[in-house]
């Protein structure tokens, strides 16, 4: 292909028309490029980060439930917070947690951990705002449960092993 005479060279065929640029060369566009990018780093990794933490802080109260389970019988519903009962209840309930966490770390069924886990921490929060009302700790698992919930309806994951 030849050029015509008398055309500007970014008029040329083959080559795209462009705006003469302004100012340097490309910067005025290294932040929107920037931010673009970022935000396209969040979009793609932030339910693989939210997974994980998610199962760090599962795996913390599940491993203090199982470490000191007698601190923890005072949440158990309807039973005594002396009796075996409740601390069979908080032991079974560490194991449930360090069991989802490690599935959601691992990425092994991450919906489905993460659906539990929301079922879980539901039932958490409606314990807590009825025997406490709303408190700190009330709206903390409230944000847990939250990160459950989105958790539990992302389909594009990152180092699942199953979605």
């Amino acid at each position: 292909m030849t050029a015509r005479r008398g055309q500007p060279a970014n008029q040329r065929p083959g080559r795209p028309r462009t705006a003469p640029s302004e100012g340097p060369p490309g910067g005025g566009a290294i932040v929107p490029r920037l931010v673009g990018r970022v935000a396209g780093l969040t979009a793609s990794w932030g339910p693989t980060a939210g997974r994980v933490l998610l199962g760090l802080v599962l795996a913390w109260f599940g491993y203090h439930e199982l470490i000191q389970p007698a601190l923890w019988t005072g949440y158990v519903p309807g039973v005594h917070a002396a009796s075996g009962i409740a601390i069979a209840l908080v032991l079974a309930h560490g194991w449930v947690l360090l069991l989802l966490a490690v599935a959601l770390v691992a990425g092994i069924a991450p919906r489905a951990a993460a659906g539990v886990a929301a079922f879980l921490l539901a039932e958490i929060v409606i314990w807590l705002w009825a025997s406490a009302g709303l408190s700190d700790l009330t709206l903390r698992d409230v944000g847990v449960l939250g990160l459950a919930l989105c958790l539990a309806g992302r389909t594009d994951q990152r180092f699942t092993l199953r979605t």
